[in-house]
């Protein structure tokens, strides 16, 4: 009886542990899967701890999971990137096709821009120097990209690219575009564009998160109260560890990132934004060099 007991008890043993060693691998298998969809996860919490991002200059980077910043909800299996023109459709969203330019596109075929399914452009309205000085300089090619847009029929939003170091350098920019853009049709957002000078030094580099964060709060409140829509431009790298980017959410997101620099499929980054900027090498007849092209997401 005794013997009988001892080999039961040796078979429950070993189903017990077949089960949990069944459930490990499952475990296991699970998170696998979710590491290689760039989220590592906590065991203790629902949310991530951390995600993967692509960076163009750093490659892939683990950074902190914001769980306090709005996350978009794209279908990426929605999204149709045929012949490098990226179009989107669900039943919450559909898209829009645009591209950003500067003095760097010289003389453009406006006609040809829209003709080939372009709807909006962004244009680049004026810059800070990054040297000590930090003069700010209107783009020479503003006026005629503007006026060649808007007679194509496109629709139009401008960008600053800033170098400010305080606040009152973020007021002077501000009052430099609406200067510039009073008494024009700007119905795209009116955006700021604070971001590090690649392979070179700049004024701004050792700005603290919190002032990154402040002046890019304060260049967007001043937008708002003129009237027009704020929007604040960056990466994955500086949305996620320059700023804090859930005090943006009532705000508008340009992302910049750019799947065939990382050899990925579809944003590494799972925070709102409404316009993505994909490719910086882009091919568009009538703009005779390679340029920035973007998608917007409308709400239906």
């Amino acid at each position: 009886m005794n013997k009988k007991f001892i080999i039961i008890a040796i078979i429950f043993v070993i189903c017990f542990w077949i089960i949990g060693i069944q459930k490990r691998k499952d475990y296991l298998k699970h998170k696998e899967k979710l590491d290689n969809e760039n989220v590592v996860i906590s065991e203790e919490s629902k949310d991530p701890e951390e995600i993967k991002i692509y960076d163009i200059e750093e490659g892939y980077m683990t950074v902190p999971f914001n769980k306090d910043a709005d996350k978009h909800n794209y279908d990426w299996s929605k999204l149709d990137k045929t012949n490098g023109i990226y179009k989107y459709e669900d039943s919450n969203y559909t898209s829009k096709l645009g591209i950003d330019v500067s003095s760097h596109q010289g003389n453009i075929d406006w006609k040809k821009v829209k003709e080939a399914g372009v709807d909006f452009v962004i244009i680049r309205l004026g810059y800070r120097g990054y040297g000590e000085s930090g003069k700010i300089l209107k783009d020479n090619y503003f006026e005629k990209h503007y006026e060649g847009a808007r007679a194509a029929g496109l629709e139009v939003g401008v960008y600053f690219f800033s170098q400010a170091i305080n606040l009152d350098e973020v007021k002077e920019e501000a009052e430099f575009v609406f200067k510039n853009i009073e008494n024009k049709e700007i119905t795209y957002p009116v955006v700021y564009d604070l971001e590090k000078i690649k392979d070179n030094e700049a004024r701004t580099d050792n700005l603290t998160v919190e002032e990154i964060t402040n002046m890019s709060l304060e260049f967007c409140k001043l937008v708002e109260e003129k009237g027009y829509t704020p929007s604040v431009y960056g990466n994955s790298k500086t949305f996620t560890t320059k700023m804090e980017l859930e005090k943006f959410n009532k705000y508008n997101k340009w992302y910049a990132g750019y799947p065939e620099a990382g050899n990925y499929d579809y944003p590494l980054y799972p925070y709102e934004f409404d316009l993505w900027q994909y490719t910086e090498t882009g091919t568009i007849p009538g703009v005779n060099t390679k340029v920035d092209i973007n998608i917007q997401f409308i709400k239906k």
